[in-house]
């Protein structure tokens, strides 16, 4: 079992931030994970699972152990004449799942296409794009326990899903080590692109979607008009998470700004952060070496030479000003490490 010390972490963050861990390990299998579970150096140190780096902004080097989730797998279960469980593990990169998937013409998972990460981190997160989240169509999870080492299966009800939030968030943060997860989708066309942004660019090319890789593609299309490559430009995404207000605040925020876009969803009512942003006059704008992206409010970038600190002074200042402006609080959707 190889450990590695004063590990650097830049080309394993997205925001390429230089900072180094104590110590380092890859798991290719699950021996690995259960060999690093029971050894001296994780019972001794902070322990960071890692696996894309694409939802983590380092503020400074890691005193602890790091582990990089390198299991790798996607493989069909079992299927009937409506649908079909593929089962794919934690190291994969997400969207190769999503390529697997509707190359196969398998419908459930196009919309999420090309959100960056990792399969082991989906859940975590509950991710989701274009009027789809993670919740939708996970059918389980395998996890170990990282205290015992013992493996155990979520289902769906289990993970506690929320708008980018799940149980692995709050009371199980850092308790358990997701290995697997299996997803549920349908062989039968279940097209879904009520999202507006996704119907406009619909409409606007006058496209017709026959297969799930079409709308994959549709979707990939937008994010990569819209966000910037982390390989040409350091980010994580979206940074902050996109808010909800309820009637008495919307009444008054529409009475100033009658423009305002704002979403009713399950009786809650969204509105996009990336709006508030770019109306307390942030989009575009840049500070040293951080800036929020000319094209999409949402995403902080690092023009190069920042380090976590910067970035997150700068994302202060803009949850500060939006809150002055409008009187919401934004929150960060990246972890802070």
């Amino acid at each position: 079992m190889k450990i590695l010390k004063d590990f650097n972490l830049k080309d394993l963050n997205t925001f390429g931030v230089f900072v180094k861990s104590k110590l380092f390990f890859i798991i290719e299998n699950e021996n690995d994970l259960k060999n690093i579970l029971n050894s001296e150096e994780f019972k001794k140190n902070n322990i960071l699972f890692l696996g894309g780096g694409s939802n983590i902004l380092f503020t400074k080097d890691f005193d602890g152990l790091v582990i990089l989730n390198k299991l790798k797998g996607i493989e069909i279960l079992k299927e009937d004449d409506i649908n079909v469980w593929v089962k794919a593990f934690g190291g994969e990169l997400w969207h190769d799942l999503v390529v697997f998937c509707v190359e196969n013409n398998f419908w459930g998972i196009e919309n999420m296409s090309l959100i960056p990460g990792t399969v082991g981190a989906s859940p975590i997160q509950n991710i989701g794009a274009y009027g789809v989240e993670l919740k939708d169509i996970l059918e389980s999870l395998e996890s170990y326990e990282i205290d015992s080492g013992e493996k155990r299966i979520f289902n769906n009800t289990e993970c506690n899903f929320g708008y980018r939030d799940s149980i692995f968030k709050n009371e199980l943060k850092g308790k358990y080590f997701i290995s697997s997860i299996t997803v549920k989708l349908s062989k039968k066309n279940k097209l879904n692109t009520s999202y507006k942004v996704l119907e406009e660019y619909i409409k606007e090319n006058n496209l017709k979607l026959e297969t799930s890789k079409d709308v994959s593609d549709a979707v990939s299309l937008i994010r990569k008009s819209k966000l910037p490559d982390p390989k040409v430009l350091g980010n994580a995404g979206s940074f902050f998470k996109n808010v909800y207000i309820d009637q008495k605040k919307l009444n008054e925020l529409l009475e100033k700004y009658p423009e305002m876009n704002y979403f009713n969803e399950n009786e809650k009512i969204k509105i996009p952060t990336a709006w508030l942003i770019e109306k307390a006059g942030w989009k575009g704008r840049r500070v040293g070496n951080v800036g929020v992206h000319e094209k999409q409010a949402l995403v902080l970038v690092n023009y190069g030479g920042a380090d976590g600190v910067e970035m997150v002074n700068f994302a202060n200042l803009i949850i500060d000003s939006v809150f002055e402006k409008f009187g919401i609080s934004i929150t960060p959707e990246v972890n802070l490490i």
